[in-house]
Formats: structure tokens, sequence, C-alpha cells
């Protein structure tokens, strides 16, 4: 079987999908599209995912997209219970609350807060907007003071696709010059990730 997985390696929602496969030591293959590489508006992309956005994950003639979706597939394909996933239904419901949060409450403020203070010039950025922003996104990412302080991972004493859903934006929150609220046991959950070669290697970078 021929994996692939479609996207640039700068967003997050691809970050995810590397994190979870490397950590997995699946084989894949990484085709540049989105943003400046653009290719996301062409008929066979569209063929594959509708929202012309990344990543999409394709195998021989299946394909999906969605990001959450595809770590989700990818931990129920592989073999065995996985830690990342788990086959007990109460441990994945509480690795798909944090997966939906992630996606409904910390992508908005976040996005406010990366575009910005990484992809606007100085000049043009929007002072109060990103005041808000950053009140806002540290409110949500106060969230996970509780049940870090009680386990190691956001899910319990196990990396899981949880850990991976928000931490490739732990990066970026703890790297930007912005004016964070105290969250400790956000900041030790940040410093064991970094200890990890994967996310060292493919989140942990330069923002850009």
């Amino acid at each position: 079987m021929r994996r692939i997985l479609w996207g640039r390696d700068t967003s997050s929602n691809v970050m995810k999908v590397i994190w979870l496969l490397e950590e997995l030591k699946l084989p894949y293959e990484r085709m540049d599209v989105g943003g400046a590489f653009g290719k996301t508006d062409t008929p066979s992309y569209r063929a594959m995912n509708p929202t012309g956005l990344v990543p999409t994950l394709q195998e021989d003639e299946f394909s999906m997209w969605e990001s959450n979706a595809i770590m989700r597939y990818i931990c129920m394909s592989a073999a065995g219970d996985l830690p990342y996933y788990p086959d007990l239904m109460r441990q994945r419901g509480r690795i798909d609350q944090w997966l939906d949060c992630q996606q409904t409450q910390l992508n908005r403020p976040m996005g406010v807060v990366f575009w910005g203070m990484v992809r606007t010039k100085p000049a043009d950025r929007d002072a109060a907007a990103l005041a808000q922003g950053v009140a806002d996104a540290g409110r949500i990412w106060g969230f996970l003071e509780e049940p870090l302080s009680r386990h190691n991972y956001i899910a319990g004493d196990q990396l899981s696709i949880a850990d991976i859903a928000w931490g490739v934006h732990v990066h970026r929150w703890f790297t930007m010059e912005i004016d964070r609220p105290p969250a400790p046991q956000l900041r030790a959950w940040y410093d064991r990730l970094l200890k990890r070669p994967v996310y060292k290697a493919h989140i942990a970078r330069p923002l850009v």
C-alpha cells in the first residue's frame, strides 16, 4: 500500500498527522500542497478533499481529510490496542472530547494570535484583536491545568492523539512573544513533549 500525506509541514493540522505517523513508525510519503505551494484547487485534489484544505491522507484509491479524523483512522487501522487511541470506550470518549475541544474551542483564538504575531507584519497588526485572541486562548489553555495536575498527559498517563492535537499548538503558544497567563501544569506538559524526539524534530521548530 502506498500512503501519501498531502500538505505542507508548516501547517499545524498536517503536523498532527506527521507526528502520529512518525511515532508509529509507519511508512509514508508527503507531498507539499497548500499555502505557498498551492495545488489544492486542482480537480484531482478536490476529488480527494472537497474543502481544498490540508491535510489529506491517501492510501491507494482511498482518501480522507480532517486531521483529527485522520488520526483516529490511523490508530484504528493499525494493529493492536494502541495507547494513542485505546479500545476501551471510556478512554476513547475522554480522548474524543479533547479532540473536539481543540477544534471547536482552541482553533479560532490560536489562529488569531498565530496569524497576527507570526504571519502579519508588526505595522499591520490589529492590537485589539490580538489582545482578545490571547485572552481567549489563555482561558482555553487553562482547561488543561486540572487534568494535567492528575496525570502526565491530557487523557491519562500515556501520550494520546489528544496530546498530539493540542501539542502542535502549545509550541506556538510558548514560543510567540505574548503575555501569557500563568499555567504551570501546561508548561510542565510542554516540557515533557520537548523530550520526545519526534516532537523536537517535527513540531518544535521555528515559527513560520
